[in-house]
């Protein structure tokens, strides 16, 4: 069972991203506030849903929300400060976009760079134990897998339509015969350590 609040303040934003551990495309963040009595029987952890439960959702969270907020931080940018800097410039990016300032942040994982004066709290598996990150948490993944489905248009080659940017055997066999492109983090390993020897 999901809790609708954790700090007892009324703008309680829940923030986790979606993203981090993908070759390609930005890592994309969202910051949800809930009505603080918020409640919905499928609301989970995003990875726990279906793609088709997950759009229901979005919708769901985008019209009960009192405030949400999705962001971005581009592959350039992740080689520039790297993952975990640009997830939480990303979490950043979403709460300056929020047309209120929250009372009060809870961060899905162990670690956060403070945003302003703002309290919060690292939850460890907060997107199965929070409405408010659990929201988050949909937002971002939807908001990301719709553009990685984009950038496949332009990149056919990859099949981002399908996974999203991650490491699968078609992403890495793909970046071996075709190279990468404008959108690939070039200081991720892109390529298991025999292809990169075999490159050089």
């Amino acid at each position: 069972m999901l809790l609708s609040n954790h700090s007892g303040k009324t703008l309680e934003a829940g923030l986790d991203e979606a993203g981090r551990g993908c070759l390609a495309g930005p890592v994309v963040a969202s910051a949800v506030i809930l009505p603080p009595d918020y409640f919905h029987p499928l609301l989970n952890d995003s990875k726990q849903l279906t793609a088709k439960q997950r759009d229901l959702l979005r919708e769901e969270v985008c019209r009960e929300a009192v405030h949400w907020a999705v962001a971005e931080v581009s592959p350039k940018e992740i080689d520039q400060i790297n993952i975990l800097n640009a997830s939480f410039l990303a979490m950043h990016r979403a709460l300056d976009q929020l047309q209120a300032e929250p009372e009060y942040l809870l961060v899905d994982g162990n670690r956060f760079k403070a945003y302003k004066a703002v309290p919060h709290a690292c939850m460890v598996k907060g997107d199965g134990r929070f409405y408010s990150i659990a929201a988050a948490s949909v937002l971002a993944k939807t908001h990301r897998d719709e553009l990685m489905c984009r950038l496949a248009q332009e990149f056919p080659q990859y099949g981002w339509e399908r996974n999203a940017g991650y490491p699968t055997k078609h992403h890495r066999s793909a970046i071996a015969g075709y190279g990468t492109c404008v959108h690939h983090r070039l200081t991720f390993r892109l390529l298991p350590e025999q292809l990169e020897l075999a490159w050089g």
